[in-house]
């Protein structure tokens, strides 16, 4: 009963999202209260359905009820309970079924705290978040069904991907879809605007907030993805330019520049056209990458689907939003008002190139991935562009790009002085050039442009610091002054300060990993010494141990420096027998901000076992960043100036019945 309870809530929520993606319309087209009403009742009712649906697959995880489809091809009696909940989503059919609850959440929200909108504002929103939602729930109840009987219940399932039984995956693709679907909500925003035809500042500070949440999410997301691979995979590598991992990383460049622009246009009424298109290719890309991910156009760890009726289906939903919100735009965008002008040297003015650059850079990675797949579809011909091209290609962007982050805030709204936000990060540029200079001098003969970076990387750090400086007039005027204007600062400016730190501590870590980092690839017995950037690690023995689902060989490291013992590292290989497969273990050693990686290769037959063992210097700066980066945004909205939300114009009040 448990799971045509979940089928048919889910066929509810079908029903109510039907229901949400029409009658607002009509009651926004007639002027009729009651009828645009709807749309919330209609989304908070979509909410509870489909969260009943999804406790019920949970539910049908936990209790290993092998009689559902889902949960024989993805679990087993004997898994951890944690890997049991994981494992929902863990699959196609449980992750196309947290995605569409997370959009259902989305739209619950809106519902519940959008209350300050114009009511038929807020019946547009949600009426396009329906037709989102209708879609998708057509797409699982028809290709992907997660409830799904077996005729003859199997007595064992057949257990999950050993390599996503891991705890990063209790974080990390919710946190993803949190991101990808939280762009859904400034996508409609966007293309109520094109339906009713106005648009201004207030309609920035209205869709800000939300922007703002989907963009930590999937700051978090990429963030977290990037650690599971890095030490579950066994590879050593954090980021490998896989077309998936491409397709997380799109959204989250359109969708920082979004973040820019909205705020240009909420201080200055300008950019209006620009960021209503960002607004529609920010959620496109995430579309994309759910393509990219459920189609089985990818062989990915990443991608799941196998079945070609999946990917056309959502083929066609992605042309038929993508298309038709561009077409909508193309057809109503000359209809919006424009706003006023602005200098080039002005905050807007550095606003604007900032968007030119991460745009720039995510039609590269955008070309970089799928011009592969466009190829293979018209020639037949394989080919890959991977690590070099990106590479290459991103370099010239990101320099200018870190070089302006910290004029920006310095700079005056409408018309700036260039000269003097440049006498006020004379202190930046000094240390920036220290910084190349003792890391040219300390790696003399090395790498030429590592030093370069993180002197860029250290002109970002500085230049917040200086900004801050300024606001606080820290050497000006008495240190109790400039403490009390601190604790006054607006929380937005500390946000910026930190997102903006964020970049350059991530920019540091990425340079020291990928210039700096010691190898080691070997065999080795026990007794067996390997020695990698002054650390001495000894093979003490190895031994076995049975898990709950697997078998594991355990190796005993001993690690000493200078002679005197650290610590001890245990990297293992586990052998899941119902699934046939086996997954590494690595082990790491954090000093600081660096780490030792031990991980294991197969054993010869005179007992050797294969060893990867490295040294990546300050590696966890890597991932420092971007959570400061969050960090950042999470100040920023807990600005009251964010929470209160916009008041309505008074032309709007004219024009539109507020919500009551």
């Amino acid at each position: 009963m448990i799971a045509e309870s979940g089928h048919y809530a889910l066929v509810l929520a079908l029903a109510l999202a039907l229901i949400q993606s029409t009658v607002p319309l009509l009651g926004a087209r007639w002027r009729d209260v009651a009828l645009m009403n709807v749309a919330r009742s209609a989304a908070l009712a979509q909410l509870l359905f489909v969260g009943v649906s999804f406790i019920a697959l949970v539910t049908l995880h936990v209790t290993s009820d092998f009689s559902v489809v889902n949960v024989y091809e993805n679990s087993h009696s004997l898994k951890p309970l944690i890997y049991k909940i994981t494992g929902v989503w863990g699959n196609h059919e449980g992750s196309m079924l947290l995605w569409v609850s997370i959009l259902a959440l989305f739209g619950g929200l809106v519902a519940a705290f959008g209350n300050n909108l114009p009511l038929s504002l807020r019946a547009h929103v949600l009426a396009v978040q329906a037709w989102i939602a209708s879609a998708f729930y057509l797409f699982i109840l028809i290709t992907s069904n997660p409830f799904l009987r077996i005729a003859n219940p199997p007595i064992e399932g057949r257990d999950l991907n050993p390599v996503l039984q891991d705890i990063g995956l209790a974080v990390h693709p919710p946190m993803l879809y949190l991101g990808y679907v939280g762009f859904s909500i400034s996508f409609s925003f966007a293309v109520a605007a094109l339906l009713e035809g106005r648009i201004d500042a207030a309609w920035a500070r209205w869709v800000r907030p939300w922007t703002l949440v989907a963009w930590i999410f999937l700051t978090l997301g990429i963030a977290m993805g990037s650690y599971w691979a890095y030490y579950e995979l066994g590879w050593g590598g954090w980021w490998f330019w896989d077309p998936v991992e491409n397709a997380s990383l799109m959204p989250w460049l359109a969708g920082t520049a979004l973040l820019h622009s909205a705020l240009v246009m909420e201080k200055r009424n300008a950019l209006k056209v620009w960021t209503i298109l960002l607004s529609i290719l920010t959620f496109s890309l995430s579309l994309l990458g759910t393509f990219l991910v459920r189609s089985g156009v990818l062989t990915s760890v990443h991608a799941f689907a196998t079945d070609p009726t999946r990917g056309v289906f959502i083929l066609l939903i992605l042309c038929i939003f993508i298309g038709g919100s561009l077409t909508l735009f193309a057809w109503r965008a000359s209809a919006l008002k424009q706003g006023g002008l602005f200098a080039p040297i002005s905050r807007e003015g550095a606003l604007v190139l900032n968007n030119l650059f991460l745009t720039t850079a995510c039609a590269t990675v955008f070309i970089g991935t799928l011009y592969p797949l466009a190829l293979e579809v018209v020639t037949g011909e394989k080919i890959s562009v991977g690590a070099p091209f990106f590479n290459l290609t991103f370099a010239p962007l990101f320099m200018p790009l870190m070089i302006a982050v910290p004029f920006g805030p310095l700079l005056a709204w409408k018309r700036g002085d260039l000269l003097g936000a440049a006498q006020r990060l004379v202190a930046a540029g000094i240390a920036a050039l220290v910084a190349i200079a003792l890391v040219w001098a300390w790696t003399y003969g090395g790498a030429t442009l590592a030093p370069l970076a993180i002197g860029l990387a250290v002109f970002v750090i500085v230049g917040v610091l200086c900004d801050l400086a300024e606001r606080v007039g820290l050497f000006r005027i008495p240190l109790s002054i400039s403490w009390r204007r601190a604790r006054g600062l607006p929380r937005a400016t500390w946000g910026t300060a930190f997102a903006h730190a964020g970049v350059g501590i991530a920019l540091i870590g990425i340079v020291c990993e990928t210039t700096w980092n010691s190898e080691y690839i070997g065999t080795m017995k026990p007794d067996d010494v390997a020695a990698i950037a002054g650390y001495q690690l000894r093979l003490d023995g190895m031994t076995q141990r049975q898990g709950p689902n697997f078998r594991e060989m355990i190796a005993q490291f001993t690690v000493s420096l200078d002679g005197e013992k650290l610590s001890l590292m245990t990297p293992s290989k586990r052998n899941f027998t119902t699934r046939g497969s086996s997954t590494t273990e690595a082990a790491l050693l954090t000093r600081g901000a660096s780490q030792l990686y031990i991980s294991l290769g197969d054993t010869a037959a005179d007992g050797a076992i294969a060893v990867r063992i490295y040294h990546k210097p300050l590696v966890l700066l890597i991932w420092w960043g971007p959570v400061l980066m969050a960090f950042g945004g999470l100040l920023s909205l807990s600005d009251r100036r964010l929470r209160v939300g916009a008041p309505k114009p008074a032309k709007a009040v004219r024009a539109l019945q507020a919500a009551e």
